[in-house]
């Protein structure tokens, strides 16, 4: 692979559009909307979520990922990275299908928030009842 690879990974709101170059200088940087990832995404687990897929495939430091991500909260810009960067390898190697759909990561997760109903407070929450 010698140009840039371009995909786009979803999750909730969120929408993060990855892409993958070969490597430039000693290992592959990711920044996410033009921070280093690690200052973007300060919580660990966001951070475990979104390498998953390069460790799986034994990729880590091999491209330097550049991501633009909008929309939703932190956990669901992680999932649309994680599912862009998923996309980005796939299309690097197929090779690399197996093993990123047996760990679940090939598939968008499509849950949603649910739409909240007229005469409940939430979703699903009802009004306090007053018997009285």
């Amino acid at each position: 692979m010698e140009k840039q690879t371009h995909k786009v990974g979803k999750r909730k709101n969120a929408i993060a559009r990855v892409y993958l170059r070969p490597r430039s200088g000693d290992e592959g940087l990711i920044t996410v909307n033009g921070r280093e990832f690690a200052n973007y995404f300060p919580r660990p687990t966001a951070r475990m979520l979104i390498m998953q897929p390069l460790e799986l495939t034994n990729t880590v430091g091999q491209f330097d990922i550049s991501v633009n991500v909008r929309g939703g909260g932190a956990s669901g810009q992680a999932g649309a990275v994680k599912h862009g960067i998923t996309r980005a390898l796939l299309r690097v190697d197929p090779a690399y299908r197996p093993v990123l759909k047996k760990a679940g990561h090939v598939t968008r997760d499509s849950r949603e928030v649910e739409r909240k109903k007229y005469g409940l407070a939430g979703a699903r929450r009802r009004y306090q009842y007053s018997k009285r």
